[in-house]
């Protein structure tokens, strides 16, 4: 919930920063609010700089008010959409399945699903950590996921806002097993999966994550706010 109409000069000051193309070796998404989001499409186009929503309803259409669908996020430009963000599952108390039928409806509506997992403080502290994130991979990925239409983001919710920090062992297991995970379920291959970590990258140890033979991106959450920050984050990937 950040960004008003002044936010799209950060948008132009990403692309300038790039002479106008996004690097041709990686992904580069935006996730505005939906207020925001035509608009940054249209300022985007064709620079390789992609848009998407921050979620998305079960459903394609209804009485269902204030709620965005997948079709509606398709329609303005975007050709992602986060499912399962854990803002979403705490604030909202989304459980796997509504998180699962929300990655549904966006392989339905033709966007790239990004689903969301990750563990709370006490349940890291009970020994829980690869339980739960298992459960939830197992439990959210949409039927018909595969390395082209869906992406899996690690946010260890422990670690956002709590002073306490992720270390370089503690993602790399974690995505390890999010690997194994996928192994075992059979569906998106473990080789193809796209896993991006989530918990507070920044410039200056984007490097060291991303170097990380399991991580193959970020989620960013508050160094994506200012140009140059998300566009030293993007040199770090690239």
């Amino acid at each position: 919930m950040n960004g008003m109409q002044t936010a799209l000069s950060e948008v132009k000051s990403l692309l300038a920063l790039n002479h106008g193309q996004m690097p041709p070796t990686i992904d580069v998404l935006i996730f505005p609010p939906v207020t925001l989001l035509a608009d940054m499409a249209r300022l985007s186009e064709g620079s390789g700089l992609h848009c998407g929503g921050q979620d998305c309803h079960a459903h394609d259409h209804g009485a269902h008010t204030g709620d965005i669908s997948a079709p509606m996020l398709k329609d303005v430009g975007a050709t992602y959409v986060i499912v399962g963000h854990s803002e979403r599952r705490a604030d909202h108390r989304e459980s796997d399945m509504v998180v699962k039928a929300k990655a549904e409806a966006a392989l339905r509506a033709g966007l790239i699903a990004i689903v969301c997992v990750g563990e709370t403080l006490i349940e890291r502290e009970n020994g829980k950590a690869f339980a739960v994130v298992g459960k939830q991979v197992e439990g959210s990925l949409p039927d018909g996921a595969n390395a082209q239409n869906c992406v899996i983001a690690y946010e260890p919710v422990w670690a956002i806002g709590t002073g306490k920090v992720a270390t370089i062992d503690d993602i790399d297991a974690m995505h390890g097993h999010i690997r194994q995970t996928l192994k075992a379920m059979g569906s998106i291959g473990p080789d193809q999966a796209r896993i991006l970590y989530g918990g507070s990258v920044k410039p200056g140890n984007a490097v060291e994550i991303f170097a990380l033979d399991n991580v193959d991106g970020g989620l960013i959450g508050g160094a994506s706010l200012l140009a140059s920050d998300f566009g030293a984050i993007i040199s770090a990937c690239s």
